[in-house]
């Protein structure tokens, strides 16, 4: 049997199919000699272990029929044998037989799971039955449903319930009114409003917009921060007969412009009058100043029906203007009355944290409003993860919707403080799975639901009330919320079957009303729903791909288009496009969106420029008068040329990666000169995801912009947060933007330690060095007194391990001179080790110290293997134990110690051979006072001094009494070549306390360099060892 390779494409009807194919096939039959193998080696297709070349699908039919075999005095019957090796990735076999066809099915189960094959094989059945019926029906066109699978898909799409239609969103909260006119609606900072007085206040602001020709259908724009005034301007707006346009404070002007062009009247506060592009035209009211009491505060009568207007939320348009959607009050009504996908009650508390501009805020707002809910209104400047949890905690927040952006980061950073929350939604991106899993496991008493919906649909479409048994390598959108359809459809507008992606397409009463002043637009994304035969119901297009789940639950694919979302907010690619093009220096451009991990998205615009080139940043500043901050690119790459497909198209997978920090500045670049603006730099690097191993904190200009490198607001509090973690300081993130460069904020930092009274708190020992990352834990025990600056010197060998490595430093107790440092390694060690598992319960574990913090590190995994806990690695960089000796004489690491703080101060090597031992380390901490950035006063030096010498003198002492035993597993030693010789010992005394023996690698250089001019050898080795234990 020869194999024959065939290539097909389905467009015409299944009669010249068929025609097509026994032609090729006859005409391929005259080569039949040829064995496959030479046709793959004429080929040389590239090759993948992943699949077989040229085809993965083999279709054998076996229409010549066997003789019947007959031996002498035998009865022979043939034995099937069961394959249990799949040779392709689906063989369809196929056998005839006097008065049928018989086959089977094999298929890799690597690939299929086995309901999978038992539904393919019923949709060949429906395909088979459809060829015979409509043998001329266009290929594509013919049916593979089966007629139970269609009534399931029906039954997963059946979601009406009874809610108030026939309401809008203003009369239900004044029927909320009535039910708890005393409780407590809205509440800002210090002021509050009830029920009763919210209601009276929109009930004269509504008056006085009538005045002003506010009706059914007209458009008012709001520009206000978040405050009580903002939701008195909503319900004002609504009660009027109008509808809302959001419009945020920070727009560029000509975006502002844009957008209220066919807003008859802007409701704002005398502080943003000034922002606002010039009106002749229009009527400005602002809130601030207005005086309410000339107008009654009776409900007013407007005529406006559910079908009206109720808000018009712009989004990103792919022409280089945003487009703004037609919201219906009947779609908000939906979205929040009646819920099948959260419980809405006056018992909750709901935080409003969304800019109004984003569709969530309308859950938000109205979810608790029209429900008798208590609305809690974050203060509008960007909050800090701190901020964040504590109005969580104050206010006992219940019911919370988080970005997945801001999701990961609470998780990561502040979990604790979700523990109020009754009801955690998160959405706008896709969330990842060990976050997912990590609320499931700590927040018992909190259900986490994964919200899907583009703004075309009222926020949500599908939800998904996410339970451990749903887990898998994603995490599922949910089902329909009540009240709405989702149709997966192909091409040709016909649904897929579970499992076959297709493009999501939604119906039913969250609909919009198309798009404002769009109807080309509007026609082309909102097509009639050809399930229905009434010709005004529609189908929104979303252009996201999905599939079914067996379950009905749908799985989120991805995007069809160049829409991507970023924090949240949804971007037309080619709207930033669009207007670059505008740029005179700009011949050619393309953005793309980077993504290297969950929370890592970045824009990046390549640009062929003219010959008169301008500098980035003037293209830069282009950009931001005429688009909003989260849509500038993160990088902008000047390149030669487009690279180009065969067909003439732009080649996005061969444009060059963006692997360093460009600087956006121009003048002289200035590297970090402390040891604060070093770590400062290493964080940076860190937030800002740059991968490039050869990029070190040295490359870093401390006079960059944070947020013209990419940075924002997420990346914002991520970077606060470290700050808190690294330096002891609390910052408010309002001094980033402040202060956002390193040499900015580095002083900033020295000042709020100098003169912030420390908080009184809780000693941590554990310090995340790097939080973020795929790989197991790393946890490693600082040299020196163990303290804050020891882990400082830690920053640029952990930055060398990878982004995907999360590090955690140990520092020990009394570094500050308020805590009584400990006496005993074994009860330093039980303390670390409480920590570590508050961090990682359970093993395998990766342990390391270095220097003298090896003899910690070793300690604690002595007490993780008597615990019954496995180790997969302890690794000790440079610690010494020496020979014949139970334990560390203090001369050695004293002496030590110095060679290390020479290292630091090597452009002092003339200086320090000249001192005597007394006066050598006064001198060497004086020095590290001023390479730590400064941040001792000259009265400080004598208390830094004995504090440092305290910590020391204790610490060796502490170190003098261990003793160890032999450790029961393998210990991995990093030894310098310098120690080594000093030594004269390679093991470093350790020879004979591993059970299962030592593996010893050597590091160029002295005890003194491997943080050094050599700790890009220490980093990869000890990456190396890191890699190989992540998989025992």
């Amino acid at each position: 049997m020869n194999t024959l390779v065939l290539r097909l494409e389905l467009h015409p009807h299944f009669e010249q199919l068929l025609k097509h194919v026994r032609r090729i096939a006859l005409e391929a039959y005259a080569h039949q000699d040829l064995p496959f193998e030479q046709l793959v080696e004429e080929l040389q297709p590239e090759r993948s272990l992943s699949h077989t070349p040229l085809f993965q699908v083999m279709f054998v039919l076996q229409n010549a029929p066997m003789d019947h075999l007959e031996l002498p005095g035998l009865t022979l019957t043939p034995l099937e044998l069961e394959s249990v090796i799949a040779k392709f990735d689906l063989t369809l076999t196929l056998e005839e037989t006097a008065n049928r066809l018989e086959g089977t099915l094999e298929y890799n189960t690597d690939l299929f799971e086995k309901a999978t094959i038992k539904r393919m094989v019923g949709h060949f059945q429906t395909l088979l039955e459809g060829i015979v019926k409509k043998p001329q029906q266009p290929t594509q066109a013919l049916p593979l449903l089966t007629e139970t699978e269609y009534q399931q898909l029906k039954a997963w799409n059946n979601t009406a319930t009874d809610y108030p239609q026939d309401q809008c969103i203003h009369q239900l909260f004044e029927e909320q009114v009535k039910r708890t006119p005393d409780a407590i609606a809205v509440v800002f900072k210090d002021q509050q409003l009830s029920y009763t007085t919210l209601n009276q206040r929109a009930n004269q602001l509504a008056h006085h917009l009538q005045t002003l020709g506010v009706k059914p259908e007209v458009l008012v724009g709001l520009c206000i921060e978040r405050s009580c005034e903002m939701i008195i301007g909503l319900l004002g707006i609504l009660k009027a007969g109008g509808a809302y346009l959001p419009l945020y404070p920070t727009y560029p002007v000509a975006r502002l412009a844009f957008m209220i062009e066919n807003a008859d009247v802007l409701i704002t506060t005398d502080n943003l009058v000034e922002r606002l592009p010039e009106q002749n035209q229009k009527a400005i009211v602002c809130l601030d100043t207005l005086d309410a009491t000339l107008s009654t505060d009776d409900n007013p009568k407007s005529g406006v029906k559910p079908m009206n207007l109720a808000y018009v939320m712009y989004t990103s348009g792919s022409t280089g203007q945003p487009k703004g959607v037609n919201i219906i009050h009947r779609g908000v009504v939906r979205l929040v009355k009646e819920t099948n996908y959260v419980n809405l009650t006056a018992d909750e508390v709901f935080l409003q944290l969304a800019p109004l501009s984003f569709d969530a805020s309308t859950f938000e707002i109205w979810g608790s409003l029209l429900n008798g809910a208590n609305l809690i209104l974050m203060p509008p400047h960007t909050p800090s993860l701190k901020d964040l949890g504590r109005i969580i905690g104050q206010h006992q927040v219940t019911t919370l919707w988080l970005t997945a952006g801001l999701f990961h980061l609470m998780v990561e950073e502040r979990l604790e403080d979700l523990r109020p929350v009754r009801q955690l939604l998160a959405g706008g991106d896709v969330l990842s799975v060990p976050h997912v899993r990590k609320v499931l496991r700590e927040l018992k008493d909190c259900q986490l639901i994964n919200g899907y919906g583009p703004t075309e649909n009222t926020t949500f479409t599908c939800c998904c009330s996410i339970t451990e048994s749903q887990m898998g390598t994603s995490v599922p959108i949910g089902r329909p919320i009540a009240n709405t359809q989702v149709y997966i459809l192909d091409a040709l507008l016909q649904p897929v079957p579970v499992g076959v992606p297709g493009e999501l397409y939604i119906g039913g009463a969250g609909l919009a009303r198309g798009y404002f002043n769009s109807p080309d637009l509007t026609a082309d994304k909102f097509i009639h729903n050809p399930f229905s035969d009434d010709p005004e119901v529609h189908l929104y297009k979303t252009g996201d791909l999905a599939r079914y789940l067996p379950d009905g639950n749908i799985e989120f694919l991805g995007r069809l288009d160049n829409q991507v979302k970023i924090r949240g907010f949804r971007i037309e690619l080619g709207e930033i496009e669009a207007v670059l093009a505008q740029h005179p220096a700009v011949q050619e451009c393309i953005v793309i969106v980077l993504e290297e991990s969950y929370q890592d998205k970045r824009l990046v615009a390549y640009l062929v420029l003219s010959k008169s080139e301008q500098a980035i940043e003037t293209i830069r500043s282009f950009l931001k008068e005429r688009l909003p901050d989260y849509m500038i690119p993160n990088a902008f790459i000047p390149i030669e040329a487009m690279p180009l497909t065969p067909n003439g198209k732009i080649d996005s997978s061969a444009l060059p990666a963006p692997d360093t920090i460009r600087s956006p500045r121009e003048g002289a670049f200035v590297p970090p000169r402390t040891l604060f603006e070093e770590r400062l730099a290493c964080i940076w690097i860190e937030i800002l995801g740059i991968k490039s191993l050869e990029l070190g904190p040295s490359q870093i200009n401390i006079h960059d912009n944070f947020f013209e490198l990419g940075g924002h607001s997420l990346a914002a509090a991520r970077l606060i947060s470290r700050v808190r973690e690294v330096f002891q300081v609390q910052l408010p993130i309002r001094r980033l933007f402040e202060f956002p460069t390193i040499a900015e904020l580095a002083k900033c930092i020295e000042t709020e330690r100098m003169l912030s009274p420390q908080e009184p708190k809780q000693w941590s020992y554990i310090v995340p060095i790097r939080r973020s990352g795929t790989k197991k834990h790393f946890f490693i025990v600082p040299g020196g007194g163990g303290g804050e600056v020891e882990l400082i010197h830690l920053t640029k060998l952990v930055y060398l391990l990878g982004q995907e490595q999360p590090v955690y430093g140990l520092q020990a107790r009394g570094w500050d001179g308020k805590q009584n440092p400990h006496t005993h390694v074994e009860a330093m060690a039980t303390d670390y080790l409480n920590e570590i598992r508050t961090v990682q319960p359970e093993g395998p574990y990766l342990l390391g110290g270095e220097c003298i913090g090896g003899l910690v590190a070793f300690e604690i995994a002595q007490q993780l293997q008597a615990q019954g806990q496995k180790v997969g690695l302890l690794v000790l960089i440079d610690t010494v134990l020496l020979k014949g000796m139970s334990y560390v004489t203090y001369p050695v690491y004293k002496t030590l110690e110095l060679h290390h703080w020479k290292a630091r101060l090597k452009h002092h090597w003339k200086t320090v051979p000249q001192l005597t031992p007394k006066k050598l380390l006064p001198y060497l901490f004086d020095k590290a006072k001023k390479a730590i950035g400064k941040v001792f006063t000259q009265n400080d030096i004598p208390q830094v001094q004995q504090i440092q010498q305290e910590r020391m003198d204790a610490h060796i002492n502490t170190l003098r009494r261990y003793r160890p035993k032999v450790y029961p597993d393998t210990l991995v030693l990093l030894v310098s070549e310098g120690l080594s010789k000093q030594m004269q010992d390679p093991t470093l005394g350790w020879e004979n306390l591993a059970a299962q023996g030592l593996e010893i690698y050597k590091l160029p250089g002295e005890h003194a360099s491997y943080l050094g001019e050599q700790v890009q050898n220490t980093a990869q080795r000890l990456r190396t060892c890191l890699d190989e234990a992540q998989h025992k």
